[in-house]
């Protein structure tokens, strides 16, 4: 069985804008929002004592002022952590925010999301469960659901345990032999690829099962061109207005 289709816009914001404010934070979503995207994907893991947080990374030295591993270290702790200033001083003091945060930003933007479930080893059924339990008691009934999405099978199968009416993206890097049998599996309503590795030809058999697929993270212009060509969906990128003006010639 293949999930229903669903609305989504054909540039989605990456981890909010990462081209142009700090990537997974609110000042990213609300950059995003200005540049004139519709939706913003972002990473969600978990700290030690299980908050849902928005980081991409296993371990905070390369998007904070922390280091070692995100998953040993409390929410008490990672609040302090400055989240802002590695990519310039006018974020300085930007806080790792909480998903709960981030869906409530996401309300007042009026912004959609994919929530990609990004666990850190060995936690991937705990933190789509955790995370997703918070979101579903959260999300508005009138709003349309977020995307959710992970390269781990493990998180997606949870997914659609919590979540069976929320929309699932299986992301893919380096291509499974058995990526349709998982797509079926999971019941997922995208195939969320990587732009460099995959063709016209790639593209058809994703297409052909039914479902709409996605790229990332594609920042040039001729470069979503020709995906949109091959019938790609939507694109995943670090520029929403930058990209938007390439394509059209405004924003």
């Amino acid at each position: 069985m293949t999930a229903a289709p669903f609305s989504i816009p054909r540039l989605i914001g990456h981890r909010g804008a990462a081209r142009h404010a700090p990537e997974n934070t609110l000042s990213g979503m609300r950059t995003a929002a200005l540049q004139g995207a519709l939706w913003v994907e972002l990473d969600v893991k978990l700290t030690a004592d299980g908050v849902p947080v928005l980081l991409h990374d296993d371990d905070l030295d390369r998007t904070t002022n922390g280091h070692g591993p995100a998953a040993q270290m409390d929410f008490a702790e990672m609040r302090k952590l400055d989240a802002g200033s590695w990519f310039s001083r006018e974020f300085r003091g930007e806080k790792v925010p909480t998903l709960a945060e981030a869906i409530q930003a996401a309300q007042l933007l009026d912004l959609g999301l994919n929530l990609e479930i990004k666990p850190c080893p060995g936690r991937d059924e705990q933190t789509a469960g955790i995370a997703l339990s918070l979101a579903l008691g959260m999300w508005p009934a009138d709003r349309p659901p977020p995307l959710i999405s992970s390269f781990s099978v493990e998180a997606l199968e949870m997914a659609k345990t919590v979540a069976p009416h929320w929309p699932r993206g299986y992301l893919i890097d380096k291509v499974p032999a058995n990526w349709a049998e998982i797509a079926d599996r999971l019941d997922v309503s995208t195939i969320n690829i990587n732009a460099k590795r995959e063709t016209a030809v790639t593209v058809a058999a994703y297409r052909a099962t039914g479902r709409q697929v996605l790229a990332y993270t594609v920042n040039d212009a001729e470069e979503a061109r020709r995906l949109f060509s091959w019938g790609v969906k939507g694109l995943f990128t670090d520029t929403p207005k930058g990209l938007l003006h390439g394509l059209t010639g405004q924003g």
